[in-house]
């Protein structure tokens, strides 16, 4: 059975490459909006699962991949800021704060019809960031495409006090423990 990352995300694909499963990448097309009211946790868990049937449509038999990550802090989402002035609001904000970054991974499997979700929730306390340290990271990293503006598998470790969470692959964007338990239920093992 194929698998297929319903994701456009380099960051995934690099995670999903570790599995050593031979794999292709669909675009979603999937908004990523969000409901009026609706909680960061609910929020993640359906846009991995709209992900993740947007692209199944018309496929074959496949476990279609889906995932999605909605960062919040005191009550704020945190979105991939887009641009080095929003980027810097965002740091200015989770500076010497925690931020939950709730990571959802969705396994769509086409034959069935079945599809299974777990969510990884992270925990991220920022150290005290000052303005200079701010733009110094910004500069060598421009992590633009990344919620919360920190890549914590590059230079953005430094901005990093402390992480708790039981998966750090899922502060990456794919909680890889989660998908091989959820791809065994779906009956592929990876090893």
């Amino acid at each position: 059975m194929q698998v297929v990352l319903a994701s456009t995300s380099r960051y995934r694909r690099g995670l999903l490459q570790r599995l050593g499963i031979p794999f292709s990448v669909a675009d979603p097309r999937v908004a990523e909006t969000r409901v009026p009211g609706e909680k960061p946790e609910a929020m993640a868990v359906r846009l991995a699962e709209a992900k993740a049937h947007s692209v199944a449509r018309g496929l074959g038999e496949a476990l279609v991949i889906g995932c999605d990550q909605v960062a919040v802090s005191n009550g704020e989402v945190f979105g991939k800021p887009g641009t080095h002035e929003n980027a810097l609001r965002q740091l200015r904000k989770l500076s010497g704060s925690t931020a939950v970054f709730h990571t959802a991974v969705c396994v769509h499997n086409t034959a069935t019809g079945q599809s299974r979700t777990r969510l990884v929730p992270c925990a991220v306390t920022f150290r005290k960031l000052d303005d200079e340290t701010i733009e110094r990271y910004l500069r060598r990293e421009q992590p633009y495409d990344c919620a919360g503006s920190a890549k914590s598998e590059g230079l953005g470790i430094a901005l990093i006090e402390k992480m708790e969470g039981e998966d750090p692959n899922a502060l990456v964007g794919l909680p890889l423990i989660a998908l091989v338990d959820l791809l065994r239920e779906q009956g592929l093992n990876v090893l």
